[in-house]
């Protein structure tokens, strides 16, 4: 049933950028929903070790998630444990049906659904995924310092990911299916003119194997190049081949880029549709990092409020 009074925010999404929002709307005294989607805490949810978040020298990523939700519902978040399936934004207030039948009218929204790293779906890797299989460099190449690692991908991601990774690891091979990388030729040229970065070309990855004690950690990575399967000891696997934004529920009602990253408007949360902000990396292609995810959930939160006052 729908609700009798509009919600004053509703936010769609529980990462960084749905809990630093909700924690800011409540505390504006909007009282927000916010509804959890499929996976409550985001993609830290399957990360293990966090060491670049301020005010934590080292914190699991699901605790980290546990105490942002705490803290949302201690200042007056409502949480609803459900999906959204359908938003109507061409009229407002706007209209939120999910998965368990509810239908939730809202006078502002807030999208913080986030962006899904895409994976190779081979053996090994869901198993050892935050155990030496990541898709963020910048999160985790601190923990393979003097390892030997591996990039997946040929394109401007896994170009950017193999050279910031030898700021940390002994050498990284950077695997590609093709004969040469897709990424901007700036960037080609600094892969291939760095001593620590061996290109290995007309390959592709077919499973990643590891080891269960004394820890879990990759050990191997399986080969195929040109017919030929072979096997690459190696200390930690990157996957670089691009992420997918969650933004199939606004398909022709919000503006967004060519890679379906919503628009917003510069140096705001402002969508398309007044009264529809942004935040967290369902409009960030660059960054994709908690803490500016974090950072643009307090903006959709004082955008929201600043549009509900005028």
């Amino acid at each position: 049933m729908p609700s009798e009074k509009p919600a004053k925010v509703t936010i769609i999404g529980a990462g960084p950028a749905g809990y630093a929002a909700a924690i800011y709307a409540a505390r504006a005294g909007l009282q927000p929903l916010l509804l959890a989607g499929p996976q409550p805490g985001g993609q830290l949810t399957i990360t293990t070790d966090v060491e670049n978040y301020p005010g934590f020298t080292n914190v699991l990523g699901p605790d980290l998630m546990a105490s942002m939700k705490d803290q949302a519902v201690s200042v007056g978040t409502t949480i609803i444990e459900d999906t959204v399936t359908h938003a109507a934004l061409t009229t407002h207030p706007f209209a939120l049906t999910t998965d368990l039948g509810r239908v939730i009218i809202t006078e502002t929204l807030i999208i913080a659904t986030g962006a899904q790293a895409k994976w190779l779906n081979i053996p090994g890797e869901d198993t050892l995924k935050g155990y030496g299989v990541s898709a963020c460099a910048t999160c985790d190449g601190f923990f393979f310092k003097n390892k030997a690692v591996a990039v997946i991908g040929g394109g401007n991601t896994a170009a950017e990911e193999a050279i910031y990774l030898t700021n940390h690891a002994s050498h990284v091979y950077l695997v590609h299916r093709r004969q040469r990388l897709r990424a901007e030729n700036i960037l080609q040229d600094r892969v291939l003119a760095n001593p620590k970065i061996t290109p290995i070309w007309n390959t592709v990855a077919t499973a990643i194997e590891g080891r269960s004690k004394p820890f879990p950690a990759v050990t191997e990575l399986l080969l195929e190049t040109e017919g030929k399967a072979h096997a690459m000891p190696i200390d930690g696997v990157f996957v670089a081949i691009g992420h997918s934004p969650a933004t199939s529920l606004f398909t022709d009602q919000l503006a967004a880029d060519q890679h379906g990253y919503l628009t917003t408007q510069p140096g705001s949360t402002h969508t398309s549709i007044p009264g529809v902000f942004a935040a967290g990396d369902v409009a960030d292609a660059v960054y994709r990092q908690a803490v500016t995810a974090a950072g643009t959930g307090c903006m959709a939160a004082l955008d929201a409020e600043r549009f509900l006052a005028h």
